[in-house]
C-alpha cells in the first residue's frame, strides 16, 4: 500500500504534492472529458499554487509520451505474448488501449510532472 507522504501516493492519487490532503483536480473522474485537465489555482489546505509559471504543464507532454509508451509495451506484451494474438490484433489492443486510458495518462503525467518539481511537507499535512 502506498502511505501518505510518498511521491508515488501524490502521483497516483492527483493529490497535493506538498501536503497530500486534496486533489488537485476539481472533479476526480479522468473520463469527465472536458474536466480531465481542470485543476484547482491552487491546495485549499496549505495554499499551493499548482501552476507554478503560466506553460508549466507543457513539460509533462515529455513525461505523457513515456506513460504512453509503457501503456503500449504492456498492451502489446499482454495480447501478443500472453495471449499469443496476431500482430494486427496486438497493435488493435495497443491503440485500443491507448485510446481507453488517454485520460488516466494524461493526469499521470501532470502528476508525474508536478512531482518532479514540489515535495511533501510533513508540517503542511493534518494530524490525524
Amino acid at each position: 500500500m502506498i502511505n501518505k507522504g510518498s511521491k508515488l501516493y501524490s502521483v497516483f492519487t492527483g493529490a497535493c504534492p506538498k501536503c497530500h490532503e486534496e486533489s488537485m483536480y476539481i472533479n476526480s473522474n479522468p473520463y469527465q472529458l472536458d474536466e480531465t485537465l481542470k485543476m484547482h489555482d491552487k491546495c485549499s489546505h496549505c495554499g499551493t499554487k499548482y501552476r507554478i509559471e503560466p506553460s508549466f504543464f507543457y513539460g509533462s507532454m515529455y513525461v505523457s509520451y513515456a506513460v504512453g509508451v509503457a501503456f503500449a509495451v504492456a498492451a502489446f506484451v499482454i495480447s501478443y505474448l500472453f495471449l499469443n494474438s496476431s500482430l494486427i490484433t496486438a497493435f488493435i489492443a495497443i491503440v485500443g488501449t491507448l485510446i481507453v486510458c488517454g485520460p488516466i495518462i494524461m493526469r499521470l503525467s501532470r502528476n508525474i510532472w508536478i512531482n518532479f518539481f514540489m515535495h511533501f511537507d510533513k508540517s503542511l499535512a493534518k494530524k490525524s
